[in-house]
């Protein structure tokens, strides 16, 4: 066996048994059941509908969002042949990691009351948005880093999202319940500049990576259902119900319908196959879900998600047409699973159609809804207008985050 083989064996064994030891210790000292009392602990929360909401309500929620972040996505980045085994299986490895290590770090910064942490469904939710995003990045990098390097990504990758996620969502009053900033973008343009700075000349194109047999679509198949099936959750998981109507969730399911769509009037006119395949749905299914992270639980109304969805998933195709191709020669942007065009542009895309739909809220609109969407308005401390400001400088500090942090971690 060849020694460098032999080498980065013993290095992931020595770092996930280190890891381990560390994250044992940390959550010996710090980490505590949640009482059921600590429902009020809340109002810490980015998401500070939280605390209005019954406590029991969220194991359903966890188990829609957990099984997102672990099935849906370890199983959307097994469409590439060379490395779909061995992606699903790192998948799974970043996302234990990452599980434990967001408690810890978001723990720290929320549910530190008396110098403890106190862990719930709720919790469990939080980090599995910040492992859904560094799942995301880890995408851009497919294939060009070991198991290893996968975990220092996943370190730094949940801290500096924690830290992108407290300044939007607590300090500066955000609402982006779905991710379209936190998880999409932040994700995708944090993986981009990893890519970047480990920029290999000699990779082979992404269409000769991709270019399989018949497995890979079969887990595109699956994967793509997984999103159908459970991202509506994931995107309303942090929203008030309250005996309201679920607004992300109806949204979300509207938007992926018409991204869908999308998909089967352009994919004849710009690829060479009549009938799309299963992977550039799953791409427009993807692109869908992230334009209505932010304006999910807002009035997009019925006929504006369909819009938004509509445009989304126009993004994935045009995007691996023409804009894909100049990241890579003139930009030197290796983006292996195509996160750019699958999260990031529609991410973007999702926190600007939110800022707009943010200068449109009003009581009159809104109703009772309006204290949970937006609290700092209805609480009459910050007008619309300083709240529309807030969410639209939100994309700009994401990006500056998500590309430094990114240049440093590669």
């Amino acid at each position: 066996m060849p020694e460098h083989i032999v080498t980065t064996r013993l290095q992931l064994t020595g770092l996930c048994f280190l890891l381990q030891i560390l994250t044992i210790i940390l959550f010996a000292v710090f980490v505590r059941y949640s009482p059921e009392s600590s429902a009020g602990l809340c109002s810490q929360q980015p998401n500070c509908s939280w605390r209005h909401q019954d406590w029991g309500f969220q194991h359903p929620r966890f188990r829609d969002v957990h099984l997102q972040a672990l099935l849906g996505f370890g199983l959307l980045v097994a469409f590439l042949s060379r490395y779909g085994p061995g992606s699903v299986a790192t998948s799974i490895l970043v996302a234990a990691f990452a599980i434990q290590w967001a408690v810890l770090i978001q723990g720290f910064l929320y549910f530190f009351p008396n110098g403890k942490i106190y862990v719930g469904a709720q919790s469990m939710v939080s980090a599995d948005f910040c492992t859904a995003a560094v799942l995301i990045s880890t995408g851009a990098v497919l294939g060009r880093v070991n198991p290893v390097q996968m975990l220092l990504l996943t370190l730094l990758g949940v801290t500096l999202f924690t830290l992108n996620e407290y300044i939007l969502l607590s300090l500066m009053g955000v609402s982006d319940s779905g991710g379209s900033l936190t998880v999409h973008t932040f994700g995708a343009y944090f993986g981009l500049m990893v890519s970047r700075i480990l920029h290999q000349s000699h990779l082979e194109k992404r269409r000769e990576q991709q270019d399989t047999g018949q497995q890979p679509d079969v887990f595109a198949v699956v994967g793509t259902i997984y999103l159908w099936i459970f991202w509506p959750g994931f995107t309303s998981a942090t929203t008030a119900h309250n005996n309201a109507e679920p607004w992300a969730v109806l949204n979300t399911y509207f938007s992926l319908a018409a991204s869908t769509l999308a998909t089967f009037v352009f994919s004849p006119l710009l690829c060479e196959e009549s009938t799309p395949r299963v992977v550039q749905i799953q791409d427009a299914t993807l692109a869908g879900v992230a334009v209505m992270g932010m304006a999910g639980e807002m009035l997009v109304t019925p006929f504006g998600a369909l819009i938004a969805g509509f445009l989304a998933g126009l993004i994935p195709l045009l995007g691996f047409r023409f804009l894909t191709p100049v990241l890579s020669s003139r930009l030197k942007i290796q983006d292996t699973c195509g996160v750019h065009n699958i999260h990031g542009l529609p991410g973007v895309l999702g926190a600007l159609l939110g800022t707009l739909l943010t200068a449109l809220a009003t009581a009159d609109a809104y109703g009772g809804r309006l204290e949970l969407v937006f609290p700092l308005v209805a609480q009459g401390s910050r007008t619309t207008i300083d709240q529309m400001v807030c969410q639209l400088f939100a994309l700009p500090v994401t990006l500056l985050l998500a590309t430094l942090g990114g240049t440093l971690t590669g």
